[in-house]
């Protein structure tokens, strides 16, 4: 699994005109699944997720959680995150799981993430959206799981 993190202080999604999942301060999350990905890898990568010190505590250094800081997390999935552009100029998106498998293991990671005890909203699965965010810090990260790590 890959995602792309990043710390916010709102995030909102919207598909058409409705907005269907937004946050207050939190982390944005892009989230891919390639092949091979398993509910390991959407528990780990949700732990990491939940623990990840990247909010500032009182003496400025980056050092709380989302769940410590008290925020929540919109996840939003993004099968692009799988993009082989090594060749040509249109990307293949080979590496990215199937659509069914992606689902599964997308509800998954969220409901990990709800299990650790973070407010999660998320976008539609394989629709068109419209991300907006206000990046803070700039703080942003790309976290990969390796694939298949039973």
């Amino acid at each position: 699994m890959r995602a792309v993190i990043q710390r916010v202080t709102e995030a909102s999604v919207r598909v058409g005109e409705q907005i269907v999942g937004a946050i207050g301060p939190g982390l944005m999350i892009l989230l891919g699944v390639g092949q091979g990905d398993t509910l390991k890898e959407a528990e780990l990568l949700a732990d990491k997720v939940a623990g990840l010190r990247i909010f500032k505590d009182e003496a400025d250094k980056m050092n709380r959680s989302v769940k410590e800081m008290g925020g929540a997390v919109l996840v939003v999935s993004q099968f692009t995150l799988y993009a082989d552009t090594r060749k040509g100029r249109r990307p293949s998106f080979m590496q990215a799981a199937p659509p069914d498998v992606a689902l599964a293991l997308y509800e998954h990671f969220v409901a990990a993430l709800e299990r650790a005890g973070v407010p999660v909203s998320t976008g539609q699965f394989q629709a068109s959206m419209q991300v907006s965010l206000v990046n803070d810090g700039p703080v942003t990260l790309i976290l990969d799981t390796p694939a298949g790590s039973n």
